[in-house]
C-alpha cells in the first residue's frame, strides 16, 4: 500500500463518508482510495464548487468534510470556496497534491495561500509519517473546526507504507467540538513537519471559569429584558439555552447563520441584524443585557451597533477567547462552551441568592458580597413599560402580551407592503412568500450573496437551524448553487432550495449539469434583476454609470432545460401554479424558476451593509 492509499484508507476509518472534487493525475490515486474504501465521491464541475459542497456538506450534515483537488491550478481554483470554510470555521481536510519543484508549471506555495486565508496547511512528509499526519489533519479539523489544507507532494504518494495501515479507531468527537485552540501551532511554514498524532490530545469540553459563571448569573438575574443571540457556535445547545431563557424571561434570537434554532418557540426574534423584522429590531435595542452565545455580534448582527441600547450590557460566550469583544466593546467575556456555560447559570440561579454570594465570594475574595445579586428569585422585578412580570403571566422580557405581538408581527410577511410588481415582473417579497405557501415545511435553503438575498433569507420558513445554510463570511457570490448541492446530499430527506440572484446563478451555472447528474429533486430560484444589484442601488442614486453592471436579459429557463431541468419563468403569481405541479408530480428532474423580478430599489438591508465596506 503507498501513501496515496493509506491515506484515503486512515480518512475512511475514521468516519469520512463523503468527499467531493475534481480529479487530475495528481489526485487521481488518493480519491479512488477513497472510493474503494466506501466513501462516495460527488465529482464537480468546477473545484470553486467543490469546495464550496464539501463546506455545505459539513455545516448541515455535522461531518467532516472533504475536498480533493489537483495540484496547483485545482487548488487556486477551489480557493474562494475554501476560504469561505475557513472564515466560517468548517471542518474540513483539502486532499491537494503538490509539486515541490519550483521550475513545474504547477508550482505555486499552496501552505502560504492555506495560511493567507485562515486554513491551515499540513503536510505528508513521508511514508513513515503518513498514517499519522492524516490522523492529525483529521482531528485538527473535526475538533478544532479548522480547515486544513493537508499537501500531498507527488514525490511521497506512490512510496510504499512500511506498515499497512489497520483499521483507525476515531477519538470520540467532544461535545461542542472544542477546538484545539484559537491559533493552532500548526499553521507553520510548509518546510516545517507537523508534530506526530500520538501528540494531538483532544481537549474535554471547555468549562468556564466559576468566576466568570457568577458575573454572567449576576447580569442574568438582574435583568429585565434580557435577550440571547445565538450563532454559529451555540447550534447544538438550543435545550441549554432555551432552560436558561425560561428561568429568566429572556427572549431569543439568532445571527443568520444560524437561523432556525429556536423554530417553535413562542419566544422566538428570528434573526438579529440586518434581516431582523422590526419587531425584533425594537425588541433587541430594548433590552438591558444582551448575550452572544457562540456568536460574534458582528457589524451585520448588531446592525453596525445600532441594536445594542445605550444602557445595555453586553456579553459574549465564546470557545475562543480571541473571538471576545473582536467587534465591539463587550462588559462580560465568557470562555466556555456554550452548552456546558448555560447549564452552569442556570444550576447557579436555581440555587438562589446563597449560591450567587458564595460564587460571588470565590470570584471576589472571601468575604465579600456582589451587590449586584438580587435578594429574591431572578426575574421578578416589574419592568416599567409592562412587557414583563408585571403584566400577568410574564417574566423578564415575557408576557402575554408580547407573545401575541410576536405571534401576529415578527414574521416578514406580516409586514405589510406596497407591492412593486408590474410590466412582466415580480415582486421579489411577493414571489417568496408564495414560494414559502408551496413549499414544503421539510427544507433546506441554501443562499447566495447579493442584493437579493434578504428575501429567500427571511421570507422562506425553515423547520429548524439544519434547514438553513448560509455561505456568507467572505461574501462571495457565485456559491449558492454549490452550496444547495453539498446541502442537499446531507440532508436527503429535505427538499433543497436553492436561492440565487442572476449574477451568481451564471458564475456557478456549471454545476446545474451536477444537479441533474445526481438526480437531486431540488428547486433552484433565480432572483433575475437583469444586473449585479448591490452596486446599482448603491452606486446609482449618486448618478454614476451602470453600464458595468447591468446586463441585457438572458433566458436564464432556456439555459436550465439545456442541462436538462425542468424549468418556468414567472413574471407574476399565476406563473407559480407550474411550481405546484412540479411539487405534486414524481421531482425527476430539478425545477428551475426564472424570476423575472422587480428592482426599482435595494433590498432593504442593502443600506446597512454598505456601511460595512
Amino acid at each position: 500500500m503507498n501513501v496515496a492509499e493509506a491515506v484515503g484508507r486512515v480518512l475512511t476509518s475514521l468516519g469520512v463518508d463523503t468527499a467531493f472534487g475534481v480529479v487530475g493525475s495528481g489526485n487521481f490515486h488518493v480519491t479512488n482510495a477513497l472510493v474503494e474504501h466506501g466513501v462516495r465521491f460527488v465529482a464537480a464541475r468546477h473545484e470553486g464548487g467543490a469546495a464550496t459542497m464539501a463546506d455545505a456538506y459539513a455545516r448541515t450534515g455535522g461531518r467532516v468534510g472533504v475536498l480533493s483537488v489537483h495540484q496547483g491550478p485545482g487548488l487556486t481554483n477551489a480557493m474562494t470556496g475554501i476560504t469561505e470554510a475557513a472564515k466560517s470555521r468548517t471542518p474540513l481536510i483539502v486532499l491537494a497534491a503538490e509539486v515541490t519543484e519550483p521550475r513545474s508549471n504547477f508550482f505555486v506555495d499552496q501552505a502560504a495561500l492555506a495560511t493567507a486565508v485562515g486554513a491551515v496547511p499540513l503536510r505528508i512528509t513521508s511514508a513513515e509519517t503518513a498514517v499519522a499526519e492524516t490522523v492529525q489533519a483529521f482531528h485538527l479539523a473535526r475538533d478544532g473546526r479548522r480547515t486544513v489544507l493537508l499537501n500531498l507532494p507527488l514525490e511521497v504518494q506512490g512510496r510504499p507504507v512500511p506498515t499497512p495501515p489497520a483499521h483507525v479507531s476515531p477519538v470520540p468527537a467532544p461535545p461542542g467540538h472544542v477546538p484545539l485552540g484559537s491559533t493552532p501551532r500548526h499553521a507553520s511554514p510548509a518546510s516545517a513537519p507537523p508534530a506526530p498524532a500520538s501528540l494531538v490530545s483532544v481537549p474535554e469540553p471547555a468549562e468556564p471559569e466559576a468566576g466568570e459563571v457568577a458575573r454572567l448569573a449576576e447580569l442574568l438575574g438582574a435583568a429585565r429584558r434580557p435577550v440571547f443571540v445565538a450563532g454559529r457556535g451555540a447550534r447544538a445547545a438550543r435545550l441549554e439555552l432555551e432552560e436558561l431563557a425560561e428561568r429568566i424571561g429572556a427572549l431569543l434570537a439568532t445571527s443568520a447563520v444560524a437561523k432556525g434554532l429556536f423554530r417553535g418557540s413562542p419566544w422566538d426574534l428570528d434573526v438579529s441584524g440586518g434581516f431582523a423584522s422590526p419587531l425584533t429590531a425594537e425588541l433587541v435595542r430594548g433590552a438591558d443585557v444582551i448575550v452572544g452565545w457562540g456568536c460574534a455580534l458582528n457589524m451585520w448582527t448588531m446592525r453596525q451597533g445600532t441594536l445594542i441600547g445605550p444602557e445595555a450590557k453586553v456579553v459574549q460566550v465564546d470557545l475562543d477567547a480571541d473571538a471576545l469583544g473582536a467587534h465591539r466593546p463587550i462588559d462580560l467575556g465568557v470562555v466556555g462552551d456554550v452548552a456546558r456555560t448555560a447549564r452552569s447559570v442556570t444550576a447557579l440561579l436555581a440555587g438562589g441568592g446563597d449560591d450567587l454570594r458564595q460564587a460571588s465570594a470565590a470570584r471576589d475574595g472571601v468575604g465579600r458580597e456582589a451587590s449586584a445579586v438580587p435578594e429574591s428569585s431572578p426575574g421578578v422585578s416589574d419592568v416599567p413599560d409592562g412587557s414583563g412580570p408585571g403584566t400577568p403571566g410574564g417574566t423578564g422580557y415575557r408576557s402575554g402580551v408580547l407573545a401575541g405581538r410576536i405571534a401576529r408581527e415578527n414574521r416578514w410577511r406580516d409586514v405589510p407592503y406596497a407591492d412593486e410588481g408590474g410590466e412582466g415582473r415580480i415582486d421579489p417579497r411577493t414571489l417568496t412568500i408564495e414560494l414559502d405557501d408551496l413549499l414544503p415545511a421539510e427544507r433546506v435553503v441554501s443562499v447566495d450573496s447579493g442584493n437579493f438575498m434578504g428575501y429567500p433569507s427571511m421570507f422562506l420558513d425553515v423547520p429548524d437551524e439544519r434547514g438553513f445554510c448560509f455561505t456568507q463570511a467572505f461574501q462571495s457570490i457565485g456559491l449558492g448553487l454549490a452550496t444547495a448541492i453539498g446541502a442537499a446530499l446531507a440532508q436527503p430527506d429535505r427538499l433543497p432550495v436553492a436561492a440565487l440572484g442572476d449574477g451568481g446563478a451564471l458564475m456557478g451555472v456549471a454545476e446545474l449539469e451536477t444537479v441533474v447528474r445526481l438526480g437531486l429533486p431540488m428547486v433552484i430560484v433565480v432572483y433575475d434583476d437583469e444586473g449585479y444589484g448591490a452596486e446599482v442601488h448603491h452606486f446609482g442614486p449618486d448618478g454614476h454609470s451602470l453600464d458595468t453592471v447591468t446586463f441585457p436579459p438572458v433566458d436564464i429557463a432556456d439555459i436550465a432545460r439545456g442541462f436538462g431541468c425542468e424549468a418556468v419563468t414567472v413574471r407574476g403569481r399565476e406563473d407559480l401554479a407550474a411550481v405546484a405541479g412540479w411539487l405534486d408530480g414524481p421531482r425527476r428532474r430539478p425545477l428551475l424558476v426564472h424570476a423575472k423580478v422587480s428592482g426599482a430599489r435595494g433590498a432593504w438591508w442593502l443600506e446597512e451593509a454598505f456601511r460595512g465596506h
